[in-house]
Parts: structure tokens; C-alpha cells; sequence
């Protein structure tokens, strides 16, 4: 699952500024523990799936986001003014389904396919706002790789797969939110807000879910780690990451997290795939590498543009 850091980030990857090339490996080598640790974490939360459900886990990983969030932007919540709360609630909403989905979502399909299709969200941002030949050859090769992976069979699960898209749906909300949120609200006081606001709506969920389905002690420590290593961890280690490499390296290996994922879905939970997904996930991945390089070029060559159009 996508982190706060990462969503606010993916729709900026192709603009950045360089970082000290000195701090380059140390910044590539932070990026992998990155990545590992937010799928690590999802395959820990899967665990407890069949104690508490998808509901318990993200009820509880929504609790640990708000209290480490809280602490790290420290909102003023009553200085926001109105104009500044309707995005904030809005990704809260948004914050909360795209967890739930995906989680769900791991459940019933995995958790490669399902972070893959997850992943067509910032990939569909992406390619949206370009109007390059290469770009729409991109659209295409996700498009022919998404049909790979959704592919009609008798044991094809056509919800959790919806549920994926669903979840993609909401991480390309949560980008373009995040940088309304962005522009309204100074530093990470509004992703803290919407955290916090989502944590709260889990409550009445969470406490009516555990008195029908009492968790157990193991259960709660798996998904209170899922929260740590998908939430926690990636949001703080990427904020340390973009002041260490240019910006388009950053947004080229946030293409690497379907592959860690389905790895980790087969190294920790047994998940095995396909060669036909295998080469589903390879196309989505390549899709939004070659957009990335592409835009990185372009934003070398025509650099008072492309800082015009990061601040539209």
C-alpha cells in the first residue's frame, strides 16, 4: 500500500530538484528499505486477516498513522479554515477507502496483484496530463497489461479485482487532493489532519467490529506492525529521501513496488504468480518507468516550463 509521503509525492516525481550527488546511494539504499518495509507490512497485516478481517487491520493501522502523523506535522486543526478543511475531510475519506480497498483487496486476490492494480492509480496521473506520443504508448502497454491481469477464468475473483481498481481510483484522488491540501495548508499539517479525521471515523468501526470479532493479542501486534512499516516508516524515510536524490529517481522506483510486492506476496505469504502476471506486472512497471525517464528528459530540456506547470 501506498504511504501519505508517497501519494502526496508520485504527482510531483517528474519535477524535482536534484539532491546532493554525494547522498545518491545512501538516499537509493533508503528508497529499497522504503519500499520494502510498506510491503513487508502489508504481508505482516495480512496475517491477522483471518483473526480481525481487512476491517480490524486497517482500523487499526489507521490509528497508529494518526497518532505518528499527528506527532510529525503537529496541525494547528483549530487555525483551519473552512476552505481549508473541505480538502482535508475529502482526503480522509478518500485515505480511509483506499486502505480499506486494497486491504480487502489483499485478501481475496494477493497482495502483487492487488498493489499492482492499486498502482494503475498514480500511473493514470501520470499519463493524464501528458499529451506526449510516448506517453500514450505507455497508456496503451498498462492498458493490454491490466486486461493480462483480469483476464476472464473460472477462478477469477471479480471483486477483490474491482476492489484493486477501486483502490487505484483512490490513490489518484489522494495525488491530486494532496496537492490542493498542499497548496492550502502549510507543511504536513494537512496530511497529518486528514489522518487524524481518518482515524477517528475508524473508530465507531473499529470498536462495533471487535465486539462482534474479539481480536487477539497477536492479531492487534500484527496489524499495529503493518501500521509502523506501512505508514510510519515510508513517510518519514521518504521525506529523508527527496532531499537526497533528484526527484524523477525517486518517482522511477516507486515502479519497482509491484515487483517487491509480488516477491514479498511469495517470499512471506506464499503467493505464487503466473508467467501471464509476472508479465502483466512487468508492462505496468515498464509503462510507468519509460513516462518517468520521458518527462525527466523533457523537464532537462525545458526547464522554466516544467517549473511553471509543477506550481499549476
Amino acid at each position: 500500500m501506498t504511504t501519505q509521503a508517497q501519494g502526496a509525492r508520485v504527482g510531483e516525481a517528474v519535477h524535482g530538484d536534484a539532491g546532493p550527488s554525494s547522498g545518491r546511494l545512501v538516499g537509493m539504499a533508503m528508497m529499497f528499505g522504503s519500499g520494502l518495509s510498506n510491503q513487508v507490512g502489508a504481508a505482516v497485516a495480512a496475517q491477522a486477516f483471518p483473526v480481525i478481517g481487512p476491517v480490524g487491520v486497517v482500523a487499526v493501522r489507521q490509528w497508529v498513522a494518526a497518532v505518528v502523523l499527528a506527532a510529525a506535522g503537529r496541525p494547528r486543526l483549530r487555525a483551519f479554515t473552512w476552505a481549508q478543511w473541505k480538502p482535508v475531510l475529502a482526503l480522509a475519506v478518500v485515505f480511509a477507502t483506499m486502505n480499506l480497498s486494497l486491504y480487502t483487496a489483499i485478501d481475496r486476490v494477493g497482495l502483487g496483484l492487488a498493489i499492482t492494480l492499486e498502482f494503475l492509480g498514480p500511473l493514470s496521473v501520470a499519463l493524464a496530463a501528458s499529451r506526449r506520443a510516448v506517453d500514450l504508448g505507455c497508456g496503451l502497454m498498462a492498458g493490454a497489461a491490466t486486461v493480462l491481469l483480469v483476464r476472464p477464468q473460472p477462478s477469477t475473483d471479480y471483486l477483490g479485482i474491482g476492489l484493486g481498481l477501486l483502490a487505484a481510483v483512490c490513490w489518484a484522488a489522494y495525488i491530486l487532493l494532496n496537492r490542493t491540501v498542499g497548496s492550502l495548508v502549510p507543511g504536513a499539517q494537512g496530511s497529518a489532519a486528514s489522518a487524524i479525521v481518518s482515524g477517528l471515523l475508524y473508530v465507531p468501526v473499529g470498536l462495533v467490529f471487535f465486539v462482534h470479532r474479539a481480536p487477539s493479542a497477536a492479531a492487534l501486534a500484527h496489524a499495529a506492525t503493518a501500521g509502523v512499516l506501512s505508514s510510519a516508516v515510508p513517510f518519514l524515510v521518504d521525506l529523508l529521501v527527496l532531499r537526497r536524490v533528484p526527484a524523477r529517481f525517486f518517482g522511477l522506483f516507486m515502479s519497482v513496488n509491484p515487483v517487491l510486492a509480488a516477491l514479498v506476496g511469495l517470499g512471506v505469504l506464499g503467493q505464487a504468480l503466473d508467467w501471464v502476471e509476472w508479465t502483466a506486472i512487468t508492462g505496468i512497471v515498464a509503462a510507468n518507468a519509460v513516462s518517468v525517464l520521458g518527462a525527466a528528459r523533457r523537464t532537462q530540456s525545458f526547464p522554466d516550463t516544467a517549473r511553471s506547470a509543477s506550481h499549476a
